[in-house]
Order: C-alpha cells, then structure tokens, then sequence
C-alpha cells in the first residue's frame, strides 16, 4: 500500500517537494505493479494527502463509456455511479471540460439534482472533481469526497491536479502498452496466417505440378467459390495433407 511509499521518501526533504508526496506518486507509478495496483495506490494517497477529502475515486472515461477504475470505498464509488446513470454530474463534466469542479455544500447544490440527492442520502456534503489529461479516445477525472460542506481549498486543487496527473500518466502507459500488445499479437497471427498459406500452396504444387503462382490461384478460387476466408481454406488443405488438426485463430 502507499504507507510503504511513505516510508520510503518521508526522511528526504525536497525544497520543490516538501511534502514528499511528488516523490511517492512517482515511486507508485514505477514499481512493478499492475495498473489496478498502481491506481489503488494513488487513490489511497490521495485520500491521505487532498487536505479535506475522505474518499477518492478514479473515472475512466474509455470511447464514451465511463467506470469508477479504483475507489478508497464504497461512499465514493456510489457518488460515482449516481452521476453516470444519470449522464451527467461533475465528475463527467470536469472530464468533458478540462476543469475542476467543486461542489461547495450539497444542501445549496442546483446544477446536478441527482448526485445531490444521492450525496444527502449517504452523507457526502462537499465534492471536487479535477480532470485528468488523457488522450484519444480516453478520459477520465480524480474525484474526491467529504462529509463536511466546503471542504476543498486551494491546497486541495493543487494537490488534486497533481494526483491527476499521476493517474493519468499510469493510463496512458497501460494503454500504450495494451496496443503494442495488440500490434504483436497481430503481427504474430499475420505470421501464422502466412506460414499455412506456403504450406498448402506446397501442397498444391506437389499434387498438380504448377507453379507458385498457380497454386495461390488454386486456393484464391477455392476460397471465393466455398466463400471462406483464405488462411482458412489453407488450413483444411494442411490438415488433410498431414492428419493434423490445423487451427488458424480470427485475427
């Protein structure tokens, strides 16, 4: 947990870091943890370091969709739920803006009814929403939680933007590696693909004596005439050939 964090960088005073807490996040943010790990963390720092907050929250906003992707607790990921039934509130408004956007006192609260309503049901007077810089299609905002009105200060929005921005950072490396990963997994079935394909048209050469073109015009019209995919058709030439099953997965 981020106590080990604590731990680790309270003893070094940093004039540009005073409280230490840049020195966890990026401590966070290199260990070798999972991105669930990684945010868990963050959130729960934040929870001890945003002066006023009692529970913090991260929204992911992935191709319109959004989802609470780490929470200090059930009172914060309830606030988050509330708004996106509803399809609005400030978490997805300081997504959608770029802001951060406080609720002051959730009693005196008009621009979101329902997150009101549901925040005076379960105890939370006072909300801060800070947007999260991420890219393409991805966004997302840090939210934070208290049980008292006007609990968020200027300290607190600093402190916010920075977590954030941590946050955000560990999204966008998931996400790139989630790509290339993607892009390797690809490139790999390209290959496969390829490979079963040099194989039949072996086969075919060897059983009608033509050449490497007409083998590939073999299995060209096989796969237009039974209208079935190329490397598949391939396949089933190899698996005929040799009795082994040949599997070629759906890229």
């Amino acid at each position: 947990m981020y106590n080990e964090h604590t731990e680790n960088h309270r003893s070094t005073t940093d004039p540009l870091d005073p409280t230490g807490t840049l020195a966890e996040l990026s401590a966070i943010l290199t260990s070798a943890q999972t991105l669930e790990k990684v945010l868990e963390d963050i959130v729960a720092l934040a929870k001890n370091r945003i002066p006023g907050a009692d529970e913090v929250s991260v929204t992911l906003i992935d191709n319109g969709r959004p989802s609470t992707v780490a929470s200090t607790g059930d009172l914060a990921t309830s606030m988050d739920e509330r708004q996106y039934e509803a399809g609005w509130g400030p978490c997805l408004n300081a997504a959608n803006s770029g802001q951060i956007l406080i609720v002051e006192d959730m009693s005196t609260e008009t621009r979101w009814p329902e997150f009101r309503d549901r925040g005076k049901e379960i105890g939370v007077a006072s909300s801060m929403s800070t947007s999260m810089p991420t890219q393409q299609h991805l966004g997302g905002a840090l939210n934070a939680y208290a049980g008292t009105p006007h609990s968020f200060d200027e300290s607190s929005r600093t402190m916010a933007r920075a977590f954030a921005g941590h946050a955000a950072l560990a999204l966008a490396h998931a996400y790139r590696y989630n790509q290339a990963t993607r892009q390797a997994e690809s490139l790999r079935e390209a290959m496969r693909s390829r490979a079963v394909i040099e194989q039949a048209k072996g086969i075919v050469m060897a059983a009608r004596q033509c050449s490497d073109d007409g083998a590939f015009d073999v299995l060209v019209r096989l796969s237009q005439t039974r209208n079935v995919k190329l490397r598949e058709i391939a396949a089933q030439i190899v698996s005929q050939a040799t009795g082994q099953p040949v599997s070629v997965d759906e890229t």
